[in-house]
């Protein structure tokens, strides 16, 4: 039953989540058949003009709802808390962003492929997108306080959490016995497989490109904060 603080605002930010998240992983369970039919890169191009919009439309709607509902708990004005956020912020897309090294695939300018790494960031974690995630709810909820960011990020980790499982399932299914002896080899959650002595973190292999661009690209995040806050607000919806 609704309260009067359960606006309908929730209502549709989980529906955009659940549209999002058919989307996003129905097409990649269809990528092996979809490759096949259309080729790799006009696959990618289809991926990228479904996903990316309904991305930007989840990203607006919560900017301009994430105060929307109850107001749980106001933190705010607490000493550190603004640097916790950002901090833990910063943290959640070395995470998020790194797990796709080669930007030419993403953009489709070289052929895109499944890559079944086992360096870096995935020797920390299997599925860094998913902690990342959980990182970034875990930020914007102590942040914000509010009931419809609390559903916002419950859906998307309910909707990471089932990547989990689905991407296994896909990589299971692309490397057989090769995928299962990586897995065995690491760990869902972060710096599991380290500790049990089934992994070893080598810090060189943080020295490329793509982190020190996530690190430029969360600096430029930053700076630019206000200014998207200030976009997104006039954008009726």
């Amino acid at each position: 039953m609704e309260t009067s603080w359960f606006t309908s605002s929730h209502w549709v930010m989980l529906g955009l989540l659940l549209g999002f998240a058919v989307a996003h992983s129905g097409l990649a369970a269809l990528r092996p058949w979809a490759e096949k039919l259309i080729g790799a890169r006009l696959y990618r191009v289809g991926f990228a003009l479904i996903s990316i919009p309904l991305a930007v439309i989840l990203i607006v709607y919560f900017f301009n709802h994430r105060y929307d509902g109850l107001q749980l708990w106001q933190v705010q004005g607490q000493p550190g808390v603004f640097y916790l956020v950002w901090t833990l912020s910063a943290i959640s897309f070395l995470f998020l962003y790194p797990a796709t090294f080669n930007l030419l695939e993403i953009a489709a300018i070289q052929k895109p492929q499944v890559h079944l790494y086992e360096t870096g960031i995935i020797r920390i974690t299997r599925h860094p997108q998913m902690v990342g995630q959980i990182i970034w709810c875990i930020a914007h909820t102590l942040w914000l306080g509010t009931s419809f960011t609390l559903v916002t990020s419950l859906g998307l980790i309910a909707h990471h959490l089932f990547g989990v499982w689905h991407g296994d399932r896909r990589l299971t299914n692309r490397y057989g016995n090769a995928f299962l002896e990586a897995k065995e080899r690491t760990s869902v959650i972060p710096f599991l497989a380290i500790l049990q002595g089934r992994q070893t973190l080598k810090l060189q292999e943080f020295l490329r490109p793509a982190y020190l661009g996530v690190a430029l690209f969360t600096y430029g995040l930053w700076k630019a904060h206000p200014w998207l806050m200030e976009v997104t607000a006039k954008v009726n919806f």
